[in-house]
Parts: C-alpha cells; sequence; structure tokens
C-alpha cells in the first residue's frame, strides 16, 4: 500500500505495454498512491501488449489514440476529463519509437521520411498533447507533466541513431512549453533521463545488453531500474515537487556526472 501521495489526483498515461514498461509500473504505484487515470497507447501498440490486465488492475479506462494525432488527441483529453470527473493532474508521455532503428538502417543512410516519424512520435506528439490540453483548458493549477527521455540527447551513443534527435527535441519542448504552462498555471512541465532500462521499446536498441552492463559500471547506485523510475514519477506527480520545473532530471545512478569508477577501472584492467 501507499501513501496517498497523489489522493484525489487525475490524469492520463501514455506508453504501458507490458508489466517491463515503466508506464505500467507507474501506472500500479499512481493507483497505490490513490490516483485515477486513463490509460492510452497506439491501437497497434496496444493489440501487442497486455493493457487490459492492468486496465482491469488498477480500475481505470482505456482510451486507443495515436498521440501523432491531434484528432485523436482531443479525444482522448475530453473523454479523459469526462471519465475522470474533473480536469487532469498529471500526465506520463512515455512514447519512443524510431523505424530506422528498429530497421537496422545505418545512421549515415537514414531514410528521411521515417526520421521524420521518428520525432513526430518521440518528440513532437509531446507538444501535441500539452498543446490539446491547454486548448481545451483539461489541466489544472499545479498540475505536473513528465516525460521520458534519455541521455544520447546530449551524448552520442552507438545505435540510438535518431531516436537521440527526438529526445533532444522532446526536452526542448519540456522547457519551452514548461515557461508557457509556468506562468500560465503554475503546471510544471519536466523531462526524466532514466538509465537504460530493460523494456521493449528500449531492446529495440543495438547493443543495448553493452549499453546496460557500461552503465552499471559507471553508475555509484547501479542502474535505476523501471520501477526506481516509476517512484520518482510519484515525487514528481506530487505536491512535493510544486516548484520543480523545465528540468532535465538525470535519473540514473550517478552515470550522468561520472568521469570513471572503480568498478569500470576493474573491469578494464588486465587480469595477471
Amino acid at each position: 500500500m501507499g501513501n496517498n501521495l497523489l489522493k484525489g489526483k487525475r490524469g492520463i498515461i501514455f506508453g504501458a505495454l507490458d508489466e517491463n514498461s515503466i508506464a505500467w509500473k507507474t501506472a500500479e504505484k499512481v493507483f497505490d498512491e490513490g490516483g485515477k487515470f486513463v490509460l492510452t497507447n497506439a491501437p497497434i501498440a496496444m493489440r501487442m501488449g497486455k493493457i487490459n490486465e492492468l486496465a482491469k488492475k488498477c480500475k481505470a479506462e482505456i482510451i486507443p489514440a495515436d498521440a501523432t494525432s491531434v484528432e485523436d488527441l482531443e479525444n482522448l483529453v475530453s473523454k479523459s476529463v469526462e471519465i475522470l470527473g474533473g480536469k487532469l493532474d498529471f500526465i506520463l508521455h512515455s512514447i519512443g519509437m524510431s523505424p530506422n532503428v528498429r530497421k537496422g538502417r545505418d545512421y549515415g543512410d537514414l531514410n528521411y521520411e521515417w526520421m521524420h516519424k521518428s520525432l513526430d512520435v518521440s518528440g513532437i506528439s509531446f507538444h501535441k498533447v500539452m498543446q490539446v490540453a491547454e486548448k481545451q483548458d483539461a489541466l489544472s493549477e499545479w498540475g505536473s507533466i513528465i516525460a521520458l527521455s534519455y541521455i544520447a540527447a546530449q551524448r552520442t551513443y552507438p545505435g540510438y541513431s535518431d531516436m537521440a534527435q527526438a529526445k533532444a527535441l522532446l526536452e526542448s519542448i519540456a522547457r519551452s512549453y514548461g515557461s508557457r504552462l509556468g506562468s500560465m498555471k503554475n503546471i510544471r512541465v519536466n523531462t526524466i533521463s532514466q538509465s537504460p532500462t530493460v523494456t521493449t521499446a528500449g531492446s529495440g536498441v543495438g547493443g543495448f545488453d553493452v549499453f546496460i552492463d557500461f552503465a552499471e559500471k559507471m553508475s555509484p547506485l547501479g542502474n535505476a531500474t523501471a520501477e526506481d523510475c516509476a517512484n520518482y514519477i510519484i515525487v514528481m506527480f506530487s505536491d512535493y515537487t510544486r516548484k520543480v520545473t523545465m528540468q532535465n532530471l538525470m535519473h540514473d545512478g550517478g552515470f550522468s556526472t561520472s568521469g570513471i569508477t572503480d568498478a569500470l577501472v576493474e573491469s578494464l584492467t588486465p587480469k595477471e
């Protein structure tokens, strides 16, 4: 059982696919903390995942929506407010997809139509969600909006390809819309830059197992799990973080500020 940190709060959670996903773990935590929410995902993702199980467990309704479609988002937001009985206190954007990564296209041979799709799904959709919610006046004062990012927005990682540009765009949108919504309704907008995490989406990146092992050795606290991230999101949704906005919050066990660690040195030292 939780501590009722989100008692009375209402929101939308995007991207719960299966029990490995951060959005799934977050939904479970929000429910435990007394929050109510609508679950949503793209129709194709819903067919691939187990979202119905989560909805039953958390007593939540599901509204399918393509996050790149303004029309779908308008329907999602208006119906969510109706179902939940009031304006939205929180939104989790846990969406990311690159056809170039999925299909193994080399970074020097990108399909640009696919790249546009990557940017739209993984970055621009965050703007669309907030713009639709703003236009419908669907956001409560002192609400909290979170999107999930990755350090590849600032550093280069082989195999991450055009998703790096998508995450950089996502973080920029969070800053710009955070400024707007903060001054309008005291609503905060942040991104969380999570450790490499074993999810269906993350595992599609080439060399992912090596990423995880390297990050584990470079992080004094070790990699943050999906459940760790869900706990952090709960804090960001709660009233305890009302003055945190327009930030890219590193949630990576110290990886982002470590030059080198004893664990990595030891692993690279030749054994006699």
